[in-house]
C-alpha cells in the first residue's frame, strides 16, 4: 500500500504507476521481487522494446568505440606506453565514476511523481526486479546520451591529444562494469575474486542497500567509508 492508499498493480505497466507512491516509493522499490521474468514497463510496444537490452550488446557496441578513441590519440603521435597509461588512468577514473553515480544518483531519495518515475527507470527497477536479465545493462541510447557530459568532463582534465585515449579507457571501464554486473547476478562463480564480488554485490541488494556501492571494486567504498561493516569484520576473522 502506498501514499494515500495507492497500490502498484504488478499486472499492469509499472513506469507511470510508481510516481504515485510518493514518499512510500523508497520502501517499495527496495522490497525485491525475485523472478527471472521482468515486469512490463510501458503500454506501448515500441517504448517497451527500447527498455530491453541483452548483455552482449554492450561489448559489441562500445569496445569498437573505445578502440576508435584510443586510436585517435595514437594517430596524434602518443607512444604505446603513453596510450597504455592513459587507458589505465581511464579505467581508474571509471571506478570512481561508477561509485559516485551509484551512490549519489542511483540511490538518491525521491518522492515527487516525476522524480520517482525517473529513478525507477534509471535504477529503481533493478532493485525491484534484480534478476530481470533484459534490464540489467544500460541501453546503448541511454549510454550515448550520458557519455556526452562524461566526455566533456574528461576534456577538462586532459589535453586535446590525451583526451581520446583517456575517454577510451573510461569506456572500457564501463564495458567491464556492465558485463561484470550482469555476471554477478546471473553467473555462478564457485571461488576466487568473482565469487567475492558476487557476495559483495548481493549484500548490497538484499541486506545493506546504503553500503557497498562498488561493483567492479570495493576500493572507493573503503576510501569513503561505505564498505559494509559486517564484511569488514568477516575479513578480520
Amino acid at each position: 500500500m502506498g501514499a494515500k492508499g495507492f497500490a502498484v498493480d504488478l499486472n499492469k505497466p509499472l513506469v507511470f504507476q510508481v510516481g504515485h507512491l510518493g514518499d512510500a516509493y523508497e520502501e517499495w522499490v527496495h522490497q525485491p521481487i525475485i523472478s527471472n521474468k521482468g515486469p512490463r514497463f510501458f503500454e506501448s510496444d515500441v517504448l517497451e522494446l527500447f527498455t530491453k537490452t541483452v548483455w552482449w550488446v554492450i561489448p559489441t557496441v562500445w569496445l569498437p568505440v573505445a578502440a576508435y578513441f584510443v586510436s585517435m590519440s595514437a594517430r596524434a603521435g602518443l607512444s604505446g606506453y603513453d596510450l597504455a597509461s592513459l587507458v589505465g588512468l581511464g579505467l581508474l577514473l571509471w571506478t570512481f565514476m561508477e561509485y559516485t553515480l551509484h551512490r549519489f544518483l542511483f540511490h538518491m531519495r525521491t518522492q515527487s511523481y516525476w522524480a520517482n518515475t525517473a529513478h525507477y527507470l534509471l535504477h529503481g527497477c533493478h532493485h525491484k526486479h534484480p534478476m530481470d536479465s533484459l534490464r540489467l545493462v544500460f541501453p546503448p541510447v541511454a549510454t550515448a546520451i550520458l557519455s556526452i557530459p562524461v566526455y566533456n568532463l574528461v576534456k577538462l582534465i586532459s589535453t586535446p591529444t590525451t583526451t581520446p585515449a583517456l575517454f577510451g579507457g573510461v569506456l572500457m571501464g564501463y564495458v567491464i562494469y556492465d558485463c561484470t554486473h550482469y555476471y554477478l547476478h546471473h553467473g555462478q562463480p564457485a571461488k576466487g575474486m568473482t565469487q567475492k564480488l558476487k557476495k559483495y554485490h548481493l549484500n548490497h541488494h538484499y541486506r545493506m542497500q546504503n553500503k557497498g556501492f562498488g561493483i567492479t571494486s570495493s576500493l572507493w567504498d573503503v576510501v569513503f567509508g561505505t564498505r559494509p561493516s559486517s564484511l569488514v569484520a568477516e575479513k578480520k576473522r
